[in-house]
């Protein structure tokens, strides 16, 4: 996976720098954000993969299925990734447009996992506090897990804040074998 993002950063960057410039940044998640639905179907996968079938025509093929959801701009990217065999990154390019938008944007997805339902009070302290934290506006979605045991779960982007009683107990394991 680590590879594919490698091949896809390049494409993905470049994309953002053409939305950046074109004032578009939602118009052109959604283009790739369809884009890479479209890549992942079965049908397309097929094609795509398939070595009988031209650059031009996987291309063509692609705009066509898009229809005039993709601007010219749009179309011409799907030809320079046909062209380079990498539509089949698609998916990768989407996340790493959409973590470079979100930088961009100052933003961050959070998601708080609790072995119970918070209280409207609590959620708001621990989103002002985490928006604090993380110096980002936060998009909160909160998920029960019955299989902690307390405490709670927060996982932003790549930082992981585990104040669980499983967490706690686990580091306090880790810290007793030393």
């Amino acid at each position: 996976m680590a590879e594919l993002n490698t091949l896809a950063r390049p494409y993905a960057k470049a994309v953002f720098q053409q939305a950046m410039a074109d004032k578009d940044l939602a118009g052109w998640e959604t283009q790739i954000a369809i884009l890479s639905a479209v890549c992942q179907s079965e049908n397309v996968t097929k094609i795509i993969a398939s070595p009988s079938i031209t650059s031009q025509q996987q291309s063509n093929m692609l705009v066509e299925v898009c229809g005039d959801v993709l601007s010219e701009k749009g179309r011409n990217f799907v030809t320079v990734l046909a062209e380079n065999k990498r539509l089949r990154l698609l998916p990768q390019i989407q996340q790493l447009f959409a973590d470079l938008k979100a930088n961009q944007e100052r933003t961050v997805d959070v998601e708080i996992s609790t072995a119970f339902t918070l209280g409207e009070d609590i959620q708001q302290k621990l989103d002002d506090a985490l928006s604090k934290k993380l110096e980002r506006d936060i998009r909160v979605s909160t998920v029960v897990d019955k299989n902690l045991l307390g405490g709670i779960l927060v996982r932003a982007g790549d930082i992981v804040i585990d104040g669980s009683v499983r967490g706690r107990l686990a580091k306090l394991a880790e810290s007793m074998k030393l």
